[in-house]
């Protein structure tokens, strides 16, 4: 199977910096969004799917630290701070305020991929960890999302969704299945058991239902059902 690119925002005013930053991402193999701003930030956010971000502290527009504490109240991907300042109060309120990390510059690049993919390779840890405790009686929540699977109950904010029994049945196999992508073909033959020759449309149209219920109940910029175009569906962790 297809794998899918890591998008990583960089929030940096500073053009060289923002420049030269994108250079190591590419370089490594990720694909990099740059916002000098935060409006933009939460613009990008808001229509990507965002991995993990690098947040300069020194902003135009607000204090990084404000704008650190506002990104992780919706979402729990790793933030890696970067900052000229080596002030042990500094490095203590960013890591106090939900920063998985606080990299004082100059920073090479190395030094920079390193630390990220140490931090995505622990918050995918952890979220395989939670996908793990799945327990038909308990249910389990992920994000803002709780499914119960003995109820066959699905809870988005607080509120029921109603799901129809297949659209839960490919809700449940997608989760079970994190980041993983999947083809119609091989969705259809995993929830209606049948030889998925000229079926696809009909895993389309559960999905796109069961899109739209999850959406509208959350009014949530992240999307769990993702589309991977040219391979599939995937239940993407947010990561």
């Amino acid at each position: 199977m297809e794998v899918p690119m890591i998008n990583i925002l960089v929030i940096e005013d500073e053009v060289c910096v923002a420049s030269m930053e994108r250079d190591f991402l590419e370089g490594s193999g990720f694909n990099p969004f740059i916002a000098n701003h935060a409006d933009k930030a939460f613009e990008i956010i808001k229509s990507e799917k965002i991995d993990a971000i690098i947040l300069d502290v020194t902003l135009p527009d607000t204090d990084g630290f404000s704008l650190c504490r506002q990104l992780r109240e919706i979402t729990n991907i790793p933030i890696l701070l970067t900052s000229s300042s080596s002030n042990d109060s500094d490095i203590v309120r960013g890591l106090g305020i939900g920063a998985d990390a606080y990299l004082i510059k100059p920073l090479s690049g190395p030094v920079l991929i390193a630390h990220l993919r140490a931090q995505l390779a622990i918050h995918d840890r952890i979220m395989d960890q939670k996908i793990n405790k799945i327990s038909p009686e308990e249910g389990f929540t992920i994000d803002n999302l709780t499914i119960r699977p003995k109820a066959r109950q699905v809870i988005l904010n607080g509120k029921d969704v109603s799901l129809t029994g297949k659209e839960f049945d490919l809700l449940f196999f997608l989760i079970n299945h994190p980041n993983e992508v999947f083809t119609k073909e091989d969705l259809f033959e995993a929830i209606w058991g049948l030889n998925p020759i000229g079926e696809p449309a009909t895993v389309t149209v559960h999905i796109n239902r069961l899109r739209d219920k999850l959406k509208t109940s959350s009014g949530h910029p992240y999307e769990y059902i993702e589309t991977v175009w040219g391979s599939g569906y995937r239940f993407k962790l947010n990561k």
